[in-house]
C-alpha cells in the first residue's frame, strides 16, 4: 500500500491525460482545504495542475477558530456546488473535510495531504502525539487573545526546518510572515463522525514531517483502509507547496476513480 509516487506516465494517468476515445463524464470540483500555519494560496501550485487537465477547483479559505466552525463553514460551501466533490484537506484540514463531508451526498472522494485520517471522537492533538517525533510543541509561539483562549503560531525562526524543510530558505520565510494562526481549541476540537468509513478516501504524505510524522500516517491510512497511501522521501509536511505535481496527481487519481 505504502510506495514512494513520482513515476511521470502515472501522474500523468492520474490526472486524467491520455489519448482520444469516447466524450468523457464531467471532471468533479476539487475543493482544497489548507491546514495551520498556512492559507488558500499554498495550494497554488497544486491548482495550476489540476486547471491544465480541466479540473474546476477552489481553495477554501479555512477559519482555524473552532473545528465545529471551521467544518461548518466549509460545508456550506460544498452545499453551493452543482455536481461532484472531490474533498481534500492538508493537515489540521483532514479533520475539517471529514466532518465538512458528512450530509454533503455531492463529496465522493477524500484525499488527505500530509493530513489527519480522524476517527469520530479524535483531536489534531491526541492524533499527532500518538507515536513519538512530533516537534512541533517546542516550535510553536501562543498568542493570549482578547476575548479568551489562544492563537498558535509556529515561530518563525523554527518556521523552515518544523514546517518546510524541502524548501528554499527564502520561500519558507514568505511562508512563516504569512502564516495564518490556529486556535489551540480548534487543535483540541473532536470530530464527529469518520467519513472515510463511506467515502473512497486517499493519503500522501512526507516521510520526514515534524508535524505529523510518518508512523502516525502510515496508523491512519492502515486503520481507513484508503485505496492509495503514497510517501514521499524526504517531505515535509508542506507537501502541497514542496511536491504540487505529486500531490495534484493522486487527487486526479481520486477523481477518476469516482466512475469506477
Amino acid at each position: 500500500m505504502h510506495k514512494v509516487f513520482g513515476a511521470v506516465a502515472f501522474a500523468a494517468a492520474a490526472l486524467g491525460v491520455g489519448g482520444a476515445g469516447a466524450a468523457e463524464p464531467a471532471k468533479p470540483t476539487v475543493v482544497l482545504v489548507h491546514g495551520a500555519f498556512a492559507d488558500a494560496s499554498g495550494w497554488n501550485g497544486v491548482i495550476t495542475q489540476l486547471n491544465k487537465h480541466g479540473y474546476q477547483t477552489i481553495a477554501a479559505a479555512n477559519p482555524l477558530r473552532s473545528l465545529m466552525g471551521d467544518a461548518a463553514a466549509v460545508s456550506a460551501l460544498l452545499k453551493s456546488i452543482k455536481g461532484d466533490v472531490v474533498l481534500v484537506g492538508h493537515s489540521y484540514g483532514g479533520l475539517v473535510i471529514t466532518d465538512a463531508a458528512y450530509g454533503n451526498n455531492n463529496v465522493k472522494a477524500l484525499v488527505y495531504v500530509a493530513g489527519f485520517i480522524p476517527d469520530a471522537g479524535e483531536s489534531a492533538f491526541a492524533l499527532s502525539t500518538k507515536f513519538p517525533g512530533s516537534t512541533l510543541g517546542d516550535a510553536l509561539q501562543p498568542v493570549p487573545l482578547p476575548e479568551g483562549g489562544v492563537d498558535l503560531y509556529i515561530q518563525p525562526a523554527k518556521f523552515h526546518d518544523q514546517f518546510a524543510a524541502d524548501l528554499p530558505v527564502d520561500v519558507t520565510a514568505l511562508m512563516a510572515a504569512t502564516q495564518r494562526p490556529v486556535t489551540q481549541s480548534a487543535l483540541e476540537g473532536k470530530t464527529i463522525v469518520a467519513t472515510w468509513k463511506a467515502l473512497p478516501s486517499y493519503t500522501i504524505y512526507g516521510s520526514a514531517d515534524l508535524n505529523i510524522p510518518a508512523a502516525v500516517q502510515v496508523f491512519m491510512a492502515d486503520r481507513a483502509g484508503v485505496k492509495r497511501s503514497v510517501a514521499i522521501e524526504g517531505g515535509s509536511h508542506a507537501l502541497m507547496v514542496s511536491h504540487p505535481d505529486e500531490v495534484a496527481a493522486i487527487i486526479g487519481e481520486a477523481a477518476n476513480n469516482l466512475a469506477d
